[in-house]
């Protein structure tokens, strides 16, 4: 008889040895939503574009819900600061232009909250993404606080950041829509960024005091 095979201990799994870290998973999960609607973003489909065993992503997050958080947080956590608000409207402009790059970082994000995150099962999640989403709401709340009804008429903070984030994710998710509008060859960058100047100065205008 051959000698026993020592036991292996419990851990990082042993097909992970030399893959893909933490962080590399998370960046394939991201890269997926970008591709893909949210609920085609697996354990599975996640292993199979970081190439690695779907047990080291089980191993790094526990569940799928853990991992879909983590990569609302790499998305976030990615991009710019928000602006400062001392100059309340300059910094409304700013903060609707962020808005709108972080729309074309995460193609998926919405849905995501909407159909995954918002009905998770793990309390904390839930908490996580709530405190996550009423930084919007924070900043405008804080924009008006700043502009003193100087320059800008009141408005609901919760209504603003809804009407700005459907308004920027509808251009890229509603993108064979738009297709279909616009002669063929139309360069949709260019279209993009004209859409975007077209919706600072739709809401900065029907935001400013008569």
């Amino acid at each position: 008889m051959g000698q026993d095979q020592p036991k292996r201990r419990k851990g990082r799994p042993l097909a992970a040895e030399g893959s893909a870290g933490r962080e590399g998973v998370v960046a394939a999960a991201a890269a997926l939503l970008q591709k893909l609607p949210p609920n085609q973003v697996t354990i599975t489909a996640v292993a199979r574009e970081a190439n690695v065993d779907p047990a080291l992503v089980r191993y790094y997050f526990g569940d799928r819900e853990a991992l879909l958080l983590a990569v609302v947080r790499h998305i976030a956590e990615g991009g710019d600061e928000p602006p400062r608000t001392d100059d309340p409207v300059g910094a409304l402009e700013a903060y609707i232009h962020r808005t709108f790059r972080f729309t074309r970082a995460a193609k998926n994000m919405q849905r995501l909250m909407i159909e995954e995150l918002d009905s998770a099962k793990s309390p904390e999640v839930r908490a996580q993404v709530q405190d996550w989403n009423r930084g919007p709401v924070a900043f405008y709340d804080d924009v008006q606080d700043q502009d003193g009804g100087r320059e800008l008429a009141p408005f609901d903070a919760v209504f603003l950041h809804m009407a700005i984030v459907g308004i920027s994710d509808f251009f890229v998710a509603g993108a064979p829509l738009l297709r279909m509008l616009v002669p063929d060859g139309t360069d949709m960058a260019e279209l993009d960024r004209r859409y975007e100047a077209f919706v600072v100065r739709l809401l900065l205008d029907g935001l400013r005091k008569r």
